[in-house]
């Protein structure tokens, strides 16, 4: 980035930045075409198409300058004309311009100043939406933009289109417009038929093995994770690990998610993981995502811990990130496969399944469950009659009761 005046940056490409640095000592400026950004190149929706222009020697990108170019639609005409003048009189650029590219109409005043000094240069317009419409707009200021709109199509001497939609809206007089619709070279595009996509459903703090997963993402660019829940930064936030994983492309942070959301968000993935280090707290626990993955279908991968063991037909365990990555390659597609047996197992780990046992055990005391039709208590209430309700009660001591 260079900023030759008036808060204004040029650039070029390799080739453009070569050719000028080789004319530096001669005596006659080159001809050049300058593309007006109404943006940075790096934010600009039409980045890949500049890009490609830029690698021709000729020509060059030219960034918005510190007054804005929206700053033309606060202004009286009179003052943001004036103003487009000055700014025009100031841009010194590495040759003469014999074309000018605007991208808005905003820039058009200042492709009007530049012309003006220029007045053999070409103006190109390129139009990729209704700026004329636009929805932060007030009333006054879509009427000017329809006046700089208009103004552009006509002194263009050629208006560039993104769909042939637009170029309908084009006038006539301003002649046939060019369709020249979008590019997305820039645009990630992993193989989505090599893709695993894994999900984390759960704490991510200090129970997580940072260096694990990390090593993991690393080794293993295909893979998509989804980390459902929140991030502590006051646990981990000291940990390299957990700062190369913050930034790692293949790791979504998704924060925390309602119920609702996260299952769709499991059904979207191939496996889930349990991605705890080998400690103490978490050798005997049994996570409870296990049982989550599994009433959608998916299976776990896991460090082989003892708690885990309890749900082991539900879970693939590896120990080293190469173990780690083959588990996960093994589950690939299984998103669109979901294991129906696994499925059907984790339905049937109900509460009132797994509380099976103490249900017995309070019946053997006497106590009336209503599970297994025992009548062996009857409740009373406060009028001596028995109850037959089926609610849940409470126990009413002094204290609870005030």
């Amino acid at each position: 980035m260079t900023d030759p005046a008036g808060g204004y940056g040029w650039r070029a490409g390799p080739a453009g930045a070569a050719a000028r640095a080789e004319r530096v000592s001669g005596d006659d400026p080159p001809p050049i075409g300058v593309l007006l950004l109404p943006r940075a190149l790096e934010s600009f929706i039409l980045r890949d198409q500049a890009e490609d222009l830029l690698t021709a020697p000729g020509l060059f990108a030219v960034e918005p300058a510190r007054i804005s170019y929206g700053a033309y639609l606060r202004l009286p005409v009179s003052v943001g004309d004036g103003l487009a003048a000055a700014q025009a009189r100031r841009l010194k650029l590495p040759g003469v311009p014999r074309l000018i590219v605007i991208f808005h109409p905003l820039q058009y005043p200042l492709a009007r100043g530049l012309i003006a000094q220029h007045p053999d240069a070409e103006l190109w317009y390129w139009q990729w939406d209704r700026f004329d419409a636009a929805y932060d707009a007030s009333p006054r200021q879509r009427e000017r933009l329809q006046e700089l709109h208009l103004a552009a199509s006509l002194r263009a001497s050629r208006n560039i289109v993104v769909t042939d939609a637009l170029g309908a809206l084009v006038d006539a007089e301003a002649g046939a417009p060019q369709l020249i619709p979008l590019a997305a070279d820039s645009f990630p595009a992993p193989d989505p038929g090599a893709l695993v996509v894994a999900v984390s459903l759960g704490h991510l703090g200090h129970r997580t093995d940072w260096k694990l997963l990390r090593a993991v993402a690393e080794g293993m660019p295909e893979l998509v994770l989804l980390l459902i829940g929140a991030w502590h930064d006051a646990e981990s936030g000291h940990d390299e690990d957990f700062q190369a994983c913050r930034r790692a492309a293949n790791l979504v942070w998704l924060g925390q998610r309602s119920d609702e959301e996260a299952a769709r968000l499991i059904a979207l993935a191939d496996v889930g993981i349990v991605p705890f280090e080998r400690s103490d707290f978490n050798e005997t626990g049994l996570p409870y995502r296990i049982l989550k993955y599994a009433r959608l279908g998916r299976r776990t991968v896991s460090r082989d811990l003892a708690g885990v063991r309890t749900w082991a037909n539900a879970v693939t365990t590896a120990e080293t990130p190469e173990e780690w990555i083959t588990a996960l390659r093994a589950h690939a597609g299984a998103r669109t496969q979901p294991d129906a047996e696994l499925r059907e197992w984790a339905f049937a780990q109900t509460a009132h399944a797994q509380n099976g046992p103490l249900w017995e055990q309070i019946e053997a005391l006497g106590i009336e469950s209503g599970r297994l039709g025992s009548e062996r208590a009857e409740v009373v209430n406060s009028a001596g009659t028995p109850s037959r309700s089926r609610r849940k009660r409470r126990v009413r001591t002094p204290d609870s009761a005030g």
